[in-house]
């Protein structure tokens, strides 16, 4: 690779954080969707099915984190990306031009899409905590998260753009427009360069000097360069063997098992509960029609929104044990009120709840929605980087498939007080596990971050 110009920082770190459009756009478009897919498919009283539909990107995403975390490993984060663009592209497109009543086929494409879904979401934060600096990492590595709940927010404003079209046209615009950001992400990407720790791990150091010219100041480029041919060369034997039964043995244990547990711990909490299923959650409370109901997605969206900016501007300000402890606090709290309230209050309005989901929102977006792909991107060694943040990625769509999946089987059987009560004794044992087995990042470069765990290994 050779760049004959400079490329301005802000383009490097708005490209490539642009993936979180596309994977915001595709996990929260069809919460306007559904409704008119339900109604055109008859599929009101198939919670499986609805449920398989909605959470099938999920799915895919499992496996995709975990193949473009290896494989990033070896053809860069670079290729990835594009070649993730390109599946949102497509996938997006045969979504649109589903058959009637073609449920397997699409549950089958939203599959292949969620490969793409879980690649940005492993490709992501590795390839901005690898351009940031240490102490605007948390900042920097945060736009991605502004960009995946910008993405969300555009698809809540398309949902309700094309409300009033033919339900058959409606959805199927509603999931076909990702093709459009996915070219725009693909040319951005093609002018990104690579990450210079890859690119040191590949013995191309004049291109990593290169990379590091457009992102750092000059006095500092060759500090750097030293500190990560000092890390890659130290890790070199290890990489060799590196396998993923390596990632839960030795001195990696400790910082594996903490990134991998917040990254499992934010999907289990039960978010996307919210943002796949709130029109349905305020038809049930309200028992008003969920496709009339699409104005709510919209305010949870600005509210995620406004979380993820105001965490721009506090993320390096808190430590990160410190929003992970208050976020999941107030989120627990968010839930597990309303079924108290609901025993002890008679005639308790059920539209109570979605203040209290709003609240909840509120706390999630500036905590556990941007630190969790911050610490997945800042808390591996360099040696498991690409393999432990693809894992962590699958665990934490493992999380979301299964919280997408049995959502509405859950709400169907049980008063939805008690559902969102048993997500927040989730969201408090979250918060014991941040307390007990997560070190502080904030501040440290990747090579210290590493040396902590090591020490922490050894006395454990």
């Amino acid at each position: 690779m050779t760049q004959a110009k400079k490329i301005p920082s802000s383009f490097i770190y708005f490209f490539g954080s642009f993936g979180g459009i596309l994977f915001g756009y595709d996990i929260g478009v069809m919460t306007g969707a559904l409704p008119f897919l339900q109604h055109d498919w008859h599929l009101e009283n198939n919670a499986g099915v609805v449920g398989w539909i909605t959470s099938a990107v999920m799915f895919g995403a499992i496996f995709g984190g975990a193949l473009a975390g290896q494989l990033s490993d070896k053809w860069g984060r670079r290729k990835m990306i594009l070649l993730s663009s390109l599946i949102f592209a497509i996938g997006s497109l045969l979504s649109a031009f589903s058959p009637n009543d073609g449920q397997v086929y699409l549950i089958a494409v939203r599959v292949f899409l969620g490969l793409a879904v879980g690649a940005a979401s492993a490709l992501v934060p590795a390839y901005m905590s690898e351009m940031a600096p240490a102490r605007l990492r948390g900042r920097l590595t945060g736009i991605n998260q502004t960009m995946i709940v910008s993405g969300m927010l555009l698809s809540y404003i398309v949902d309700y753009l094309l409300k009033g079209l033919p339900e058959q046209l409606a959805w199927r615009l509603m999931l076909g427009l990702v093709a459009a950001p996915a070219i725009i992400l693909y040319f951005g990407v093609l002018r990104l360069p690579e990450s210079p720790r890859f690119l040191v791990k590949h013995n191309r150091l004049d291109e990593a000097r290169q990379v590091l010219g457009y992102i750092r100041s000059k006095d500092e480029v060759e500090t750097e360069l030293t500190n990560i041919q000092t890390t890659a060369g130290m890790e070199s034997n290890v990489q060799q063997s590196t396998s993923m039964k390596t990632l839960l043995s030795g001195k990696y244990r400790y910082l594996v098992i903490a990134g991998i547990g917040v990254a499992g711990f934010q999907q289990f909490q039960g978010a996307n509960a919210i943002f796949y299923y709130i029109p349905l959650i305020v038809e049930k409370a309200t028992g008003k029609a969920a496709s009339s109901a699409l104005m709510w997605p919209i305010i949870q969206g600005v509210i995620l929104v406004l979380g993820s900016l105001l965490f721009l501007v506090i993320a390096d300000k808190f430590k990160r044990r410190t929003l992970l402890t208050l976020g999941g606090t107030v989120m627990g709290l968010s839930f597990i009120l309303p079924a108290i309230m609901n025993a002890l209050i008679p005639n308790f309005n059920p539209m109570m709840i979605v203040v209290f989901l709003c609240l909840y929102v509120a706390f999630y977006a500036f905590t556990w929605a941007p630190l969790t792909w911050v610490l997945v991107g800042e808390i591996f060694p360099l040696a498991i980087r690409g393999k432990a943040s693809g894992l962590a990625s699958s665990f934490n769509w493992i999380g979301s498939f299964l919280v997408g999946l049995l959502f509405p089987m859950m709400i169907a059987s049980m008063p939805q007080e008690e559902v969102f009560a048993i997500f927040g004794v989730i969201c408090l044992l979250g918060v014991l596990f941040i307390r007990t087995c997560v070190p502080e990042t904030m501040g440290h470069t990747l090579e210290e971050i590493e040396a902590q765990g090591t020490n922490k290994a050894h006395k454990a």
